[in-house]
């Protein structure tokens, strides 16, 4: 296993990519042998910050009643907002009624008014329903989780009244005129939580429907395409076989970017054709106490002119022994252990990674502005 200090390249303030919006990371221009290019034509770009899963509530609920439901992103807000779409994985109900599901140990619900604000607040654009937590209280809990959402000005994807709406994809116009697709998909238990024709619930992940709705996309010349797997095996790092079928169908079928969640844990990143796939962002701030669950990232992925450029990565502390559901960032020894992690689980999918000054990347060659 190649160590950390063997592959760091020193580059200060790499961590500059995250704060400066999606101009931050410039492309070095290709000479051209046709002089009859029109140089003053500047490339389009577009940044996308993701993020794991999200649960405020259950046992961090006496915190958040202290400090408020801002306290648990004050510590990577800048982050968040720095780039054109922030998404997330809300791993919850909001909603304050509903029946609970009857066959499941763990159910979450969490206030709708409350929750929807502070991730408005914090600069969440979009967030992913399609998950094993959304239906925990039934239609009436997921109708009220989308009324909430969508008061608060924030869209959500992956869930919906029936499959044709669980299906449909988001689409966002930026001013520069690209056009992002954002689709998201549940292969978790129960099957109850799958929508049908005539019953709410969450996209489940069908490679057809896969291939079928981004193929949708592709024609109608989306630039940018994201597609969202809820997906794998709780707490590992091993990868099911299904997880990089369906990846490298939808990258295959005309995606840019997917992204994973679920295990808790960090899982792989995979550069896979013209498509970079992150298999599991892990948690990012959810009410759990775990000796099993410590640390992730907040990635960051850049595209210019619609094609995917680079990817950034900030480690972050999510332990909640020691910050009470306030993810923290990392930095010196406690991000070379989050690299050497990631970059072994990569590397096992064909994908080596770099760290820079304390932020791991894919494109060693980007250059600050």
């Amino acid at each position: 296993m190649m160590s950390a200090s063997n592959c760091r390249i020193t580059l200060i303030g790499l961590v500059v990519i995250f704060f400066a919006g999606c101009a931050s990371v410039k492309i070095e221009p290709v000479e051209s042998a046709t002089p009859s290019i029109d140089i003053s034509i500047q490339p389009r770009q577009a940044s996308i910050v993701a993020v794991g899963d999200i649960m405020l509530g259950g046992k961090a609920q006496a915190r958040l009643d202290k400090e408020g439901y801002d306290f648990p992103f004050a510590e990577t807000r800048e982050v968040l907002q720095s780039a054109d779409i922030a998404i997330g994985n809300l791993e919850t109900s909001l909603t304050h009624a509903g029946q609970p599901f009857a066959d499941k140990k763990y159910l979450f619900r969490n206030s709708p008014d409350k929750v929807a604000a502070a991730l408005k607040q914090a600069g969440f654009d979009i967030v992913t329903l399609a998950n094993n937590h959304s239906m925990d209280y039934g239609a009436e809990g997921l109708l009220d989780t989308l009324t909430a959402l969508d008061k608060a000005g924030i869209r959500s994807h992956g869930a919906g009244e029936n499959i044709a709406e669980a299906r449909k994809a988001q689409v966002f116009k930026l001013e520069n005129g690209l056009s992002l697709a954002f689709l998201a998909y549940s292969n978790t238990f129960p099957e109850e939580f799958w929508a049908t024709r005539n019953n709410a619930g969450t996209a489940y992940g069908h490679e057809q429907y896969v291939r079928e709705d981004v193929g949708k996309l592709v024609g109608q010349g989306i630039d940018i395409i994201v597609v969202s797997f809820h997906w794998g095996r709780e707490r590992e790092t091993e990868l099911r076989s299904y997880q990089a079928l369906l990846a490298h169908a939808a990258i295959d079928a005309g995606a840019d970017l997917v992204i994973g969640h679920h295990p808790h844990i960090l899982q792989a990143v995979e550069k896979y054709k013209s498509g970079i796939i992150l298999y599991s962002l892990g948690n990012y701030t959810f009410s759990t106490f775990s000796p099993h669950v410590y640390t992730s990232v907040v990635a960051k992925v850049n595209f210019v002119d619609g094609l995917f450029a680079d990817l950034v990565m900030i480690p972050i502390n999510i332990n909640n022994f020691d910050v009470q559901l306030q993810p923290k960032i990392l930095d010196g020894q406690d991000a070379e252990r989050v690299y050497d992690e990631i970059n072994e689980l990569s590397r096992q999918r064909g994908t080596e990674l770099l760290l820079l000054e304390n932020v791991i990347t894919t494109r060693p060659n980007a250059v600050i502005q």
